[in-house]
């Protein structure tokens, strides 16, 4: 498509987003958007979004309800409109009458308030009648117009540097300094704590996550990604993939120039080095959908596009995903019920996943651009001139494959007394099943895995110290105490359970620092007792062989403190929890 037409087509579009039938009525006020009523220069504060949900309860009390389903720590109300045609307007009710629900939640990075603008005018479009006709009796939508609502009211004109529009908008993180786009396995901010309560209330077949990304300057105006495609289920991946492409082709229907990846350098700045696909880990709305065997799907508008049209774009997004939820979401929740009830017992399953080394090149509508040397800051820069379009030959990886594979357990993990109040916390927040066992066992037949290497992070993450583990699982005999946890992996989310309880999965609660006391010397030996033991214990042939073969490696032999440590560890005082992660996991059920 040539500049001109791709104008014109995108001055269509935008046309498109305030026209209204010839049969249907001008809104009423209270039922339209501050960024409607500015034709998208601005958008409104979250006194507008709760007046908007009760608004719409009231003018249309048959089909939405207005409810609130937790509270900020600043105190404010978290609200979502359920809305349908169906009659079905509670969890059991939908539940009953077997339909899908798709949630989709705007606003949790409160500066890239696309979502709750598009949300509400795709809604009352639908409402009327005027836009996916007969969508709203064949499904349940729950909308969060704002899930981080404390960030929303952090409300200033410089909140976001990169991107166009709207004059003032919100912050990306919470009251509390979370990002909840990082919050979804280890669920710290209460915010997301309540979202997931209601996620596990309404069990969604996709959860719609709407954004705008920051980056480079191209003519692409949103992607569009969803899991499982890549990563999960096998069935899901398959139907994934069609709705992300259904999706998509919605969009660029419209005028829109949607892309399947995110576009983020492969080198920042440089568009030369191209893209790399892959699977966000749980700490994400389209990583963590996956584990639950239902679909995330990430929207990400592009924040150098006027608020006008991320608006517009986001909001035939909406418009198709209900179309397509109407159109296959009972087959969906068919398929995501067979992968529920299948078995990953002692079968591999991937923790993370990575692009393959296959490259193929794409063409990427970009603009003309040059990269010379900053005075400012002394870096090779990039400067894009938006009055030539460029197509640019890029490399893309995007052949995803599975990083890191572990067996599943054939029974499950047992979590110790010491830590069933809060593992069991955590537990429940992601509906995931477990029983607290009412006995002690003693010596019972077990695995367990021991760090033959274990590095704290540098930098605080999130207000955690991040943790990352070597080693692997190995029988032995444990003793386990009465009030334990058995969390069996014979269960719906046993892909989730292994997400936050294998040490080596990337957003588990061991590489969060939640153990991370366990990988820490707390017993030690003085140097001056420890040369004692040593001289005791080279009497013994063997040890004084170990040790001279250990003295061969000259790392060790000129570090005093490993010297006496080879000591230490073989003598009764030595702790031998130190290292060992406290989960466990077991080939039959206590």
């Amino acid at each position: 498509m040539t500049p001109i037409r791709t104008l014109l087509a995108t001055a269509v579009a935008l046309a498109c987003l305030n026209a209204t039938p010839a049969s249907a009525a001008k809104p009423p006020k209270e039922l339209t958007t501050v960024a409607e009523r500015s034709g998208f220069v601005r958008t409104g504060r979250y006194e507008e979004t709760i007046a908007l949900c009760h608004a719409f309860a009231k003018a249309y009390p048959d089909a939405v309800r207005c409810e609130q389903f937790g509270t900020t720590p600043e105190g404010r109300p978290m609200l979502k409109l359920v809305v349908s045609r169906s009659g079905a307007l509670t969890p059991e009710a939908a539940r009953a009458k077997g339909l899908p629900v798709l949630l989709v939640q705007g606003g949790i990075h409160a500066g890239e308030i696309d979502g709750k603008d598009a949300g509400f005018l795709a809604l009352r479009q639908m409402l009327d009648g005027e836009q996916a006709k007969g969508a709203l009796e064949k499904q349940v939508i729950v909308f969060v117009p704002v899930f981080n609502i404390d960030g929303h009211e952090r409300f200033a004109k410089n909140n976001r540097p990169n991107q166009r529009g709207p004059e003032e908008m919100g912050w990306r993180v919470t009251a509390q300094n979370y990002n909840l786009n990082r919050d979804y396995a280890k669920a710290d901010a209460p915010e997301m704590q309540a979202m997931l309560r209601l996620v596990d209330a309404w069990d969604p077949i996709a959860y719609i996550d709407l954004h705008v990304t920051d980056g480079a300057k191209f003519e692409h105006d949103v992607a569009i990604q969803v899991e499982p495609v890549h990563a999960g289920d096998e069935a899901l991946k398959a139907a994934g993939t069609a709705f992300r492409d259904a999706v998509i082709a919605d969009v660029a229907r419209e005028g829109g120039l949607p892309l399947a990846f995110y576009p983020s350098f492969v080198e920042n700045d440089d568009p030369q080095s191209g893209f790399v696909d892959g699977v966000s880990p749980p700490r994400f709305s389209t990583g963590y959908f996956l584990l639950r065997n239902r679909f995330g799907m990430l929207v990400e508008t592009h924040s150098w596009r006027p608020y006008k049209h991320r608006v517009k774009t986001t909001h035939d997004i909406v418009l198709s995903v209900a179309n397509q939820i109407a159109e296959h979401g009972a087959q969906w929740m068919r398929i995501a019920s067979d992968a529920d009830a299948k078995s990953l017992a002692a079968t591999p399953v991937p923790l993370d996943y990575k692009a393959s080394d296959k490259v193929r090149t794409i063409d990427f509508r970009g603009y003309e651009y040059t990269r010379t040397p900053s005075d400012v800051s002394g870096a090779l820069m990039t400067h894009y001139d938006e009055t030539k379009p460029q197509v640019w030959k890029l490399p893309l990886r995007d052949d995803v494959i599975p990083g890191r594979v572990v067996d599943a357990p054939r029974a499950g993990y047992i979590v110790p007394a010491a830590h069933a109040a809060w593992v069991g916390e955590k537990l429940k927040l992601h509906g995931i099943e477990f029983r607290t066992l009412d006995s002690a066992h003693d010596k019972l037949a077990t695995q367990t895995f021991r760090a033959t290497s274990a590095k704290f992070g540098g930098n605080s993450v999130e207000g955690h110290q991040r943790l990352s583990v070597e080693g692997e699982w190995k029988p032995e005999a444990r003793d386990i105490g009465k009030g334990a946890l058995f969390v069996p992996i014979a269960q719906p989310k046993a892909r989730l359970v292994m997400a936050l309880l294998e040490p080596q999965a990337p957003d588990a609660l061991a590489a969060w620092g939640e153990f991370n006391n366990f990988f820490e010397q707390k017993e030690y030996m003085e140097g001056y007792v420890a040369e004692e033991v040593a001289r005791e214990m080279l009497k013994d042939p063997k040890v004084k062989a170990e040790f001279d073969a250990a003295l061969q490696d000259e790392a060790f032999a000129k570090d005093p403190f490993a010297r006496l440590q080879f000591f230490a560890k073989r003598h009764p005082s030595w702790d031998e929890r130190l290292n060992l992660y406290p989960v466990l996991r077991v080939d039959a059920a206590p």
